[in-house]
């Protein structure tokens, strides 16, 4: 090879350390372009380019944007690195892109380890099955899902988290169901699936997870049919829950929202009229409802619910206690 086509090579092999690599750079890069560790130390000091991460640099100054940090975790991480956890599901569409480290998943064996506030590096043994080829490398979006799940700290989080993400309808439910069976995470695989289970069966925000998982299993109540269809003026609509298999005409509205828009309004009070009507019981509550007194709100629910036919019996949760017996029947 010519010493000018070599020059060209080099110029090229530059030109995509600013383009593609956003500016990041490491130690092996730049010994395969000729830059010895001396002269790294020196533009350095002068001031041109910048320390990221170890054996990793930017060949400019000042803050480093978004994209240069992915870069810049994924070059610490090694050639097989992938972006994963919060951040894969911000490259997903799943969760808003947010200020915080960059999650990257290595392969065991890897030496990259966490240095935060910048990176937390993930270490899989199944990583080879996790990864989806795109620029950047990410896991994909099931087993992303099951990743921010399993990293909670607690299984009630884990199960809010996953219902988040499976209710956005860009993470497959019955994808993460097979990779729960293929993959199965380190902590809480049961619960996720129940999650993933009560999705499938038309739970669709995470308010509607909490009414299923702290409300109605906490307290022994009845799992009510989701998004029962309701025919109003020719117009069909859903409700959130309805109890009639249980011998019960109540319907339970559930809306984690902040209605801005006249059309819903509209089709709220449409649905409302419709239950009075019919003569049917309603019962309405919004995330502040259940969240701050999920205990409440299931005693309401399941004294309407006996009023009404159910002739089941309720049980207080360990967050009942002092709140007296339960409503009886009849």
């Amino acid at each position: 090879m010519s010493s000018e086509t070599a020059a060209v090579l080099i110029a090229a092999r530059w030109a995509a350390i600013e383009t593609r690599q956003h500016g990041i750079t490491d130690v092996r890069q730049l010994v395969d372009l000729g830059v010895t560790r001396d002269m790294i130390v020196a533009q350095i000091e002068a001031g041109r380019w910048q320390w990221v991460l170890p054996r990793t640099y930017a060949t400019f100054t000042g803050p480093i944007p978004r994209p240069a940090r992915l870069v810049a975790a994924l070059r610490y991480g090694g050639a097989a690195a992938v972006l994963s956890h919060r951040t894969a599901a911000e490259q997903w569409g799943l969760v808003p892109v947010a200020d915080g480290p960059v999650h990257i998943t290595v392969p065991y064996g890897t030496s990259a380890i966490s240095h935060p506030p910048f990176v937390i590096v993930h270490r899989s043994r199944a990583f080879a099955y996790i990864t989806v080829a795109l620029d950047p490398p990410v896991t994909s979006r099931a087993d992303t899902a099951i990743d921010m799940a399993a990293a909670e700290p607690d299984v009630r989080s884990a199960q809010r988290t996953l219902a988040g993400l499976l209710v956005t309808g860009r993470v497959r439910p019955l994808t993460v169901e097979r990779r729960l069976l293929e993959r199965p995470p380190p902590r809480y695989r049961r619960p996720l699936t129940a999650t993933v289970l009560l999705v499938r069966n038309g739970v669709q925000s995470v308010l509607e997870e909490c009414y299923a998982v702290d409300l109605e299993q906490a307290h022994g109540l009845p799992s009510g049919r989701r998004q029962g269809a309701v025919v109003v003026d020719g117009v069909t609509l859903y409700e959130d829950v309805m109890y009639d298999e249980f011998g019960a005409d109540l319907t339970v509205r559930l809306d984690g929202r902040t209605h801005l828009l006249n059309s819903v309004a509209f089709r709220d009070r449409r649905r409302d009229n419709a239950a009075e009507l019919a003569g049917r019981s309603r019962l309405s509550y919004g995330w502040h409802d259940i969240s701050d007194d999920v205990c409440g709100a299931a005693r309401e629910v399941a004294a309407v619910l006996r009023r009404r036919g159910w002739d089941g019996a309720g049980v207080g949760c360990p967050r009942c206690a002092g709140r007296g017996d339960w409503p009886a029947r009849g």
